[in-house]
Parts: C-alpha cells; sequence; structure tokens
C-alpha cells in the first residue's frame, strides 16, 4: 500500500461510486499503477499539482504519495466529495478538492509555481482541456509539464511525426511550444468499467519559447485550414489565405501540390511569417 488507507474497491464500494458514463468516468484502481503515473511527472517535492477529475483518489494518493508539495484537485461528481475528503484528512493541508467543472474554475487562485498539472483525464473533456493549456494568451504557461491521460488514438496523434495518419493540428500544436513522449500504456482491463479502447499516459514538458517563431493566431489559421481539407494539395486547401498562396508556398520550401500530412513544423512556422509578412 502507498498509504494508511484502504484499497480502491473499499473505497468505491463504501461510497456507493459506480462510474457514471456522463462524467466520462472510468476508474483506475491499481494504486501501483496509479504510482506509477504520479512518478511520471518527475519530482513532485517542490511542486503543487492541478489534478482534474480524480474521482475515487487513486491518482491523488500517488501524487502524494510521491511528496506532491500541495494537490488541487478539481472533481465535478459531488459523490465522490467524501471518498476525497478522507484522502485530505489522511494528509493534513496538502489536498484542496474544488467541486466544479475543470472548464470554468480558474487554478491560478489556488497554486503556487511551480505548478505540473497531472490527471487521468475525462474522456470527454480531455482533448479541450490540453487545447486550453496549450494555447494562452502568454507564452510560457502557468504550468511546467503536464502528465495526462488520453484514449490511445489521442496520445498517438499529439506525438505523431509529418507522414503518418495520425499527424495532424494536435500534434503540431503540441510540438510547435513542448516536447512530448508516450510515457505509458494501458490496456482496457485497467480500468473499471474498462473503456472500449486502451489510452495511454502522456508527459509534456512546456519549452520557455516555442520551436520556431510564427504568430500563434496565423499558425493555427493555417493548420486549421489545411488539415481540414487534408487530402487536397495545399495550393487548393490554402488558397482562401492569399491570392498569391503559390508563390508563398514556394519562398516558405513548401511544394503547392504538397499535401498537409508531408509538412512539418518548421515549414508551416515558415508559411505563417510570409502570411504575416505579405497580409
Amino acid at each position: 500500500m502507498i498509504d494508511d488507507l484502504p484499497p480502491l474497491r473499499d473505497v468505491i464500494r463504501t461510497h456507493d461510486l459506480r462510474a457514471k458514463k456522463s462524467f466520462g468516468q472510468n476508474f483506475l484502481l491499481d494504486l501501483n499503477l496509479t504510482a506509477r503515473i504520479a512518478r511520471a511527472a518527475g519530482d513532485l517535492t517542490g511542486a503543487d499539482v492541478l489534478e482534474v477529475g480524480p474521482g475515487p483518489g487513486g491518482l491523488t494518493r500517488g501524487l502524494l504519495a510521491e511528496g506532491a508539495r500541495r494537490v488541487l484537485a478539481i472533481e465535478k461528481d459531488a459523490r465522490c466529495l467524501p471518498a476525497l475528503a478522507e484522502i485530505e484528512a489522511a494528509y493534513p493541508g496538502r489536498l484542496s478538492v474544488i467541486e466544479g467543472d475543470a472548464l470554468a474554475v480558474d487554478p491560478l487562485a489556488h497554486l503556487t509555481p511551480p505548478i505540473k498539472i497531472v490527471a487521468n483525464l475525462p474522456y470527454n473533456v480531455g482533448t479541450e482541456l490540453l487545447i486550453r493549456w496549450m494555447t494562452p494568451d502568454t507564452w510560457p504557461p502557468f504550468w511546467d509539464s503536464l502528465t495526462l491521460m488520453f484514449q490511445r488514438e489521442v496520445a498517438e496523434r499529439i506525438v505523431a511525426k509529418p507522414g503518418s495518419k495520425a499527424y495532424g493540428r494536435l500534434a503540431l500544436m503540441v510540438q510547435w511550444r513542448a516536447d512530448a513522449k508516450i510515457v505509458l500504456n494501458l490496456p482496457p482491463e485497467a480500468f473499471t468499467p474498462p473503456p472500449k479502447v486502451s489510452s495511454a499516459v502522456v508527459h509534456i514538458v512546456k519549452r520557455d519559447a516555442p520551436r520556431f517563431p510564427a504568430e500563434a493566431k496565423v499558425l493555427e489559421r493555417v493548420v486549421a485550414m489545411a488539415f481540414n481539407q487534408r487530402r487536397k494539395m495545399l495550393r487548393a486547401a490554402l488558397k482562401g489565405l492569399h491570392p498569391d498562396i503559390e508563390t508563398l508556398l514556394h519562398s516558405s520550401g513548401i511544394a503547392p501540390t504538397a499535401r498537409a500530412e508531408e509538412i512539418g513544423l518548421e515549414q508551416f512556422c515558415a508559411l505563417a511569417r510570409a502570411l504575416k509578412d505579405n497580409r
């Protein structure tokens, strides 16, 4: 056991915490696995940790046992609060729980840098939260790293390289400003209830500055248009961006007949700069 609290199956039985589909819940009950996820986030001893969707608190316990300075857990499901209160009592002064929607709560009022985000994200809001954390108004963001559980397919899209089927907007958005790798794969049977798909944990470390210069809004627009019609050649997919898009593609080192999935981050950034300079 990682602490003196009861096994998670007992916690779920005591508090009648059957996972609800409406909350996107799949509970991870193996405390060895939750401890491994906590360790994948690196040294937690000097950091505050934001956790979204703690459920019965398996990962929360892992984070505290691994020495997180403080954990702020945001939980939408009021049924989980009594179980989390028991963890709060076992780790005095180190766990704060907020009942609410992670998309609506401002965590910064409750956290002191350095801040790490570690979460077994509810599948129904995972990608939206990641995009939010990767696209703040100013960079660098409030967090140092993200260690997040996703459906394996989403995890593969985050780390994908050009030329692969998974490569697209998510890969470019994350890899422009951060270093990302898959650190753990989990089969459906690791969860209760088992989801229909495999899962994976992705560890994302922010870079102080983006890999290549570009204006975020312009880059986002270029990438969105390129991948919205990924089967089209770029000269067709991007023709709405500029009347002389072919010239700008050439000047950015991109063949106008290429398709989005063949183009690397550096070239997309070069195109974003060319568009900004030729508005």
